[in-house]
């Protein structure tokens, strides 16, 4: 008689979540992060630095981090340093208490670890009531400090719609929360105070800023066991729906045909441009938040890797009527993420439109890259164009944006969103009050 299959036992389970992908990068970064903060093997000096009337507690430069990772790790590039600390930054295992872009910069910026109840090795997966806990609680503390920005504060709000029938619940957790942070230590709520944030930078990004939690190995994993119970921030546990009782019996594994992977590859492919990118509503929406539209005076990439802003700065240079550079330059990076056997197609067509005498949208390149460039056309490959797309950026950068910066389009965007913050606030204080 054939015996059934057994259910894997917990310890079986825990030794697949730990050999997962995810776990075993996880488990490399902590082992660096743990030997960065061990002051008996050297690691980088933990200190706390004097500002004007206050003290930052519990801080170490981006600087010490690169100089760490290379002496430690044998590194001899100081980039790839940058780019490793970037890596880890991003996983929010440090992070910069000045900003909430998760990057790693060479220089004096002030930087904090994170505290390991929060590293991603514990699964955290938080829901958007813990979320709601959170921008509530931020609200009835030291706002100076803590206010929300204009993309939290428009998030809580939405929040608070959806959740209108148990806010009441979600208000008390707040509070409850709030009534023990005030019993620590100022410091050490500090601390604390700036590694929770640091959490939601991860779980709920900045608009504009990449989510590396939003598709991974391990998450793919979960949902083939929809029995597991979700890990809360805040210790509310939710258990997945059960089966249904109707479950018809999987059949018996048939061969995988070419068909079945060009779906899967498919279906693959739309969830990765569903969730590569993390953005509240607000970043989604026509209308940029006034950090946002700020960000775009940072630097032209701020401008070519925020869609709402490359369509700004195309629409700017159509009214200078000089938009075919940017085109051009839209249509390179295109190429460079062409299946191969379409780059010669897509190689030749861009050369039509933009480079080929008597080019309908002809593009101004000097004689040195024009040459380049064509005999680059000869073998056609997706970096064919690498050449004439770093003049065209040079061109951009050192005339049409800062055209675009002084522009009455871009000031009065500008204007509009320092106008509206006011009024964005009255709305909040008012549902804050309702409730």
């Amino acid at each position: 008689m054939a015996q059934a299959p057994t259910e894997p036992s917990n310890t079986e389970a825990a030794d697949l979540e730990e050999s997962s992908p995810n776990m075993i990068v996880y488990r490399k970064i902590e082992d660096i992060i743990t030997r960065m903060q061990d002051d008996k093997t050297g690691g980088v000096p933990i200190r706390t630095v004097k500002s004007f009337l206050s003290k930052i507690p519990s801080v170490v430069t981006g600087a010490d981090i690169v100089q760490w990772l290379m002496k430690n790790l044998n590194i001899e590039d100081p980039g790839e340093a940058i780019h490793l600390g970037s890596l880890i930054a991003a996983q929010g295992y440090v992070f910069p208490i000045s900003d909430h872009v998760l990057t790693l910069k060479d220089d004096g910026t002030f930087y904090r670890f994170q505290a390991p109840y929060f590293w991603p090795s514990n699964c955290w997966e938080p829901e958007n009531t813990d979320y709601a806990i959170y921008l509530c609680k931020r609200t009835m503390q030291n706002k100076a400090r803590l206010e929300l920005a204009d993309y939290e504060a428009e998030n809580l709000a939405r929040l608070q719609r959806a959740f209108a029938r148990k806010w009441e619940f979600i208000f008390m957790q707040a509070e409850a929360q709030v009534k023990i942070d005030r019993k620590k230590d100022k410091t050490e709520r500090k601390i604390l105070d700036s590694q929770e944030r640091a959490f939601w930078d991860v779980h709920r990004p900045v608009p504009g800023c990449v989510n590396t939690t939003e598709m991974d190995i391990r998450k793919c994993r979960r949902m083939k066991n929809p029995q597991k119970v979700k890990k809360s921030v805040y210790g509310v546990t939710e258990e997945s729906q059960p089966q249904s009782p109707v479950h018809v019996p999987s059949q018996p594994v048939r061969k995988t045909t070419k068909e079945d992977f060009r779906k899967q590859i498919t279906f693959l492919n739309v969830q990765i441009e569903r969730h590569c990118l993390k953005m509240s509503k607000v970043a989604e929406s026509k209308e940029p938040s006034q950090q946002r539209v700020k960000r775009w005076g940072f630097s032209m990439d701020e401008v070519l890797k925020d869609p709402v802003g490359r369509d700004q700065f195309l629409r700017f240079l159509e009214s200078e009527f000089s938009s075919e550079n940017l085109r051009f330059w839209l249509a390179v990076q295109d190429l460079k993420k062409q299946p191969l056997q379409d780059v010669t197609t897509r190689v030749e067509e861009i050369w039509q439109e933009f480079l080929a005498p008597g080019a309908q949208s002809a593009i101004n390149l000097d004689s040195h890259s024009y040459e380049k460039t064509s005999q680059n056309v000869k073998d056609p490959g997706r970096y064919t164009y690498e050449d004439a797309q770093e003049h065209i950026y040079k061109l951009m950068k050192s005339d049409s944006y800062a055209r675009f910066l002084r522009s009455n389009a871009y000031q009065d965007l500008l204007l509009v969103k320092k106008k509206g913050k006011s009024l964005a606030s009255k709305r909040l204080t008012g549902l804050m009050q309702s409730s």
